[in-house]
């Protein structure tokens, strides 16, 4: 009988893109991104590689713990982002908050979620680099 490890899981997609929360302080956005693990044993996967950029600026890194992959399953990781505010008023250069203004007037930003995903399982790891770009409306 013979077990696969060291098959990659295979990475599908990111997508599920929203804005969950818009507080005084915060902002918060989540999304999905989706993958297949062939193998017969379960690995980790870690998502602290990955920026988030809204019009084209760098605001944000995704916030998660280290993932455990289900072994042959389909699964998808949570990359959950908190935005504070005050970086968004702070960091006004390249006219980003004239943009985001303007984007929240327009109820439409551009989010997208750029950077590495790594895969691990018994010394074995495969890099999947994430560029994920969407258009979401903000719905207050």
């Amino acid at each position: 009988m013979s077990c696969s490890i060291k098959k990659k899981p295979i990475f599908i997609k990111v997508d599920d893109v929203k804005v969950t929360t818009i507080k005084s302080d915060t902002i918060r956005l989540k999304a999905n991104a989706f993958f297949k693990n062939p193998n017969d044993i379960s690995g980790k996967i870690a998502t602290d590689e990955i920026k988030v950029l809204i019009n084209g600026v760098e605001i944000a890194q995704v916030s998660s713990e280290e993932f455990k992959v289900p072994a042959r399953k389909e699964f998808s990781i949570p990359l959950n982002v908190a935005i504070p505010t005050r970086k968004v008023f702070k960091d006004n250069k390249n006219g980003f908050l004239g943009g985001l203004l303007n984007s929240f007037l327009n109820k439409s930003i551009k989010v997208q979620f750029k950077g590495d995903l790594r895969y691990k399982v018994l010394g074995f790891s495969h890099i999947y680099p994430v560029d994920k770009i969407e258009n979401i409306n903000i719905k207050f």
